[in-house]
């Protein structure tokens, strides 16, 4: 019998990829050969730098977006994440996958001003100066409305009797674009402060995106959702459940968010983005009525499972530290996405996915099954097997009444007799 794709070793699960195509031959050695960060790499991205620190990647298997079949990198060192992540997406593939919207994606930074004497009237003077502030946004970076992106609002919010907002709206194209966004800003509060003699307390951009939302939707057939104790009905109404009581309490909310989170941030990390940005927004979005919710939202339909999730994803797909990273061009290659679009409408899939398999684990086996296997093979590890001596000491400690490094240990010491 052929072994699963997570039961090879990780040269042959590269081997496997570069056989099926989904890795071209330069991809396949830069895999099979990557150490990672060079020290002198690593000191132009951070300063202080006294050495790395290494992270692993894996792949979630087969996340079907839009009728395309994708392998997701994923950066993480929590055990179960990237399993779990490819156990949504074989559920969704058998509801014929995740369809996503085709995401629009600005981004926008603030000019805070303070000290106003009167809102009202410095707020209309500056709502009449709109088309001359988007010009001056753009002579900041000719280069952004050259390929098509550039300034495309302005906006002004009240945040107290002397405190105001300039908003300001941005097509960054394929750019993470923090940089070109913040020139622009400075640019227009250098102009605001010279011709209305205001006092610019500081321009920066916002890592809360409701201009970047993306929307991914999954409908999964009851069959696909049955267990041995249970029939796909009652998971499906299970897992509607859980999802109604992350919208009900804060408490259960975050940590049903941290879930989807799991996939986002992994992902995020792989393509070389700045997952605390990502993080921080989709924290803010998912409190935007009030009271901090669930993001994704799950219901039972006459056939099956309906899931949804909808996130603020200003992913970048040039520019920033996808240059720099050295895995980041083989990663998007290795994912097939082509553009910040098609990346984002994946990240968001991969995000419900991993909340689908979570729900689904957590309303039926409970969640440290999966989490205690995954524990053992660490525990084995920690305990000082050889690789060789791993699957045997992994399925003892499964056998075993109590799970902890002293039962490992005697283990190990059991079977090497």
């Amino acid at each position: 019998m052929s072994k699963k794709f997570y039961q090879l070793t990780r040269l042959g699960r590269i081997a496997q990829l570069a056989a099926h195509k989904v890795l071209s031959p330069i991809d396949t050695a830069f895999f099979a050969n990557h150490t990672g960060l060079t020290q002198e790499r690593a000191g132009q991205l951070v300063e202080n730098q006294l050495t790395t620190f290494a992270l692993p990647e894996g792949i979630a298997r087969n996340l079907l977006v839009n009728g395309h079949l994708h392998q997701v990198p994923m950066v993480t060192e929590e055990p179960s994440v990237i399993a779990a992540a490819s156990n949504g997406a074989r559920l969704a593939i058998q509801g014929g996958g995740f369809m996503v919207t085709q995401p629009r994606r600005l981004l926008t930074g603030q000019i805070v001003l303070t000290e106003v004497a009167d809102v009202a009237a410095l707020s209309a003077k500056i709502t009449k100066l709109k088309t001359t502030l988007l010009q001056v946004a753009d002579a900041a970076h000719p280069s952004l409305k050259r390929r098509g992106g550039g300034a495309k609002w302005l906006n002004v919010r009240e945040l107290s009797a002397h405190d105001l907002s300039v908003d300001l709206t941005v097509d960054v194209q394929q750019a993470m674009g923090a940089n070109m966004l913040n020139t622009m800003l400075e640019a227009v509060g250098a102009y605001l402060q010279q011709e209305l003699a205001v006092t610019v307390l500081m321009s920066i951009l916002s890592n809360y995106a409701p201009d970047s939302i993306v929307t991914a939707t999954v409908e999964i057939p009851f069959s696909a959702l049955k267990t041995t104790d249970f029939a796909g009905n009652v998971v499906a109404a299970k897992i509607a459940a859980a999802s109604r009581i992350a919208q009900l309490d804060p408490y259960r909310a975050v940590t049903h968010n941290k879930g989807i989170m799991n996939g986002v941030s992994a992902a995020v990390l792989a393509f070389g983005n700045d997952s605390r940005a990502i993080e921080s927004g989709a924290h803010a979005y998912a409190v935007k009525d009030g009271q901090y919710r669930g993001l994704s939202q799950w219901q039972v339909v006459a056939d099956g499972l309906s899931g949804e999730l909808t996130l603020p994803l200003p992913i970048g797909f040039v520019g920033g530290a996808t240059k720099l990273l050295p895995a980041v061009l083989p990663n998007q290659r290795l994912a097939d996405v082509h553009s910040a679009e098609e990346l984002m409408q994946v990240i968001c899939a991969l995000g419900l996915a991993q909340n689908l398999a979570a729900l689904k684990a957590l309303v039926t086996t409970g969640i440290q099954q999966g989490h205690m296997a995954l524990q053992a093979k660490s525990l084995a590890v920690n305990a000082g097997a050889r690789p060789e001596e791993v699957p045997a000491l992994v399925n003892a400690l499964q056998q075993a009444t109590t799970l902890d490094l002293v039962t490992a240990q005697q283990l190990l010491v059991q079977l090497r007799k």
